[in-house]
């Protein structure tokens, strides 16, 4: 999501008329894809609609439950502000609805992780653990001059979060958090995911996909993705490399040699794509506006 008070005032207020957050999910049209267009070119990978699930308010992240649920993470109020109106919902791998707030009373939760049963939550300058089963709360790490909070990651069996309005990405070390690494490449750092010995990260200033190794190596792996967003690891059945959303509304495929394309265009509806995960050949994506989550499943 982008640091963008003005632009996310207005769109949370396009997302107070959402309908019923219990609404079922509304089944794939083979025919046509209700919002913007598909792009992909022959050959490249193609997104499948499943279902669409409606009546979340602010849906911004995605994390897998143990159980293989999907925890969303609902902005709810100001993208950051401490209003305690955020939640954390859970829907079913169909996309029905097993808990609208599953987690509530937070304040504006982005980005989510899952590491050894617990849950654990970006929200504006802190990280907020729960138990992953019961959704009782554990903990509050606060993160020292955290402002915006946006993505979450587990990497070498630690978790890591991004903070786009001070461009670092920090470290949750046993002895409390740690800056892990901080720049000018990390400016409006949003997207992160940890991948075997390297750290996928994405950032909305240069629209740029990096990977970054524990000693600190930094390589550019695509570009011209502004606003960047939900990196996901597409499946060597749908030809390997990855998928990157850019929130305004796209979803871009990056080949393994770093070619950019587009597979997904929502913008003129305005259909915000937002933190893009993928798991297996699945691809769940939250849209903020108008307050949807979206399942596809990607394939060639």
């Amino acid at each position: 999501m982008k640091y963008t008070p003005l632009l996310c005032a207005l769109l949370l207020a396009a997302c107070s008329e959402n309908s019923d957050p219990s609404a079922v999910a509304a089944p794939a049209d083979p025919e046509a894809v209700e919002n913007g267009s598909l792009t992909a070119s022959e050959g490249s990978p193609r997104l499948e609609l499943m279902w669409r699930t409606a009546g979340f308010d602010a849906p911004e992240g995605v994390a897998m439950a143990p159980d293989g649920a999907y925890f969303i993470s609902n902005i709810s109020g100001g993208e950051d502000a401490k209003d305690g109106e955020g939640w954390i919902s859970k829907l079913a791998a169909d996309g029905g609805v097993a808990a609208q707030k599953f987690i509530a009373g937070l304040d504006a939760p982005k980005g989510m992780a899952v590491l050894a049963g617990v849950l654990y939550v970006a929200d504006i300058d802190q990280v907020r653990s729960f138990d992953a089963e019961t959704g009782a709360a554990i903990a509050s790490i606060a993160i020292p001059g955290g402002r915006f909070l946006n993505d979450a990651t587990v990497w070498r069996d630690e978790i890591y979060v991004s903070d786009s309005a001070t461009g670092r990405i920090w470290r949750l070390a046993p002895e409390g958090p740690v800056i892990w690494r901080e720049g000018e490449e990390l400016s409006g750092v949003n997207g992160l995911l940890g991948d075997g010995d390297r750290m996928l990260v994405s950032t909305m200033t240069s629209g740029g996909l990096y990977e970054a190794s524990p000693d600190g190596d930094w390589r550019e792996i695509a570009s011209g993705m502004n606003d960047a967003d939900g990196i996901g690891l597409a499946p060597t059945s749908a030809g390997g490399g990855y998928l990157v959303s850019a929130w305004p509304g796209e979803v871009f495929r990056v080949t393994p040699e770093g070619t950019v394309s587009s597979l997904l265009n929502t913008r003129a509806e305005g259909v915000l794509q937002n933190d893009l995960t993928i798991f297996g050949d699945i691809v769940i994506i939250p849209n903020w506006e108008p307050g949807t989550v979206t399942a596809w499943r990607l394939s060639r």
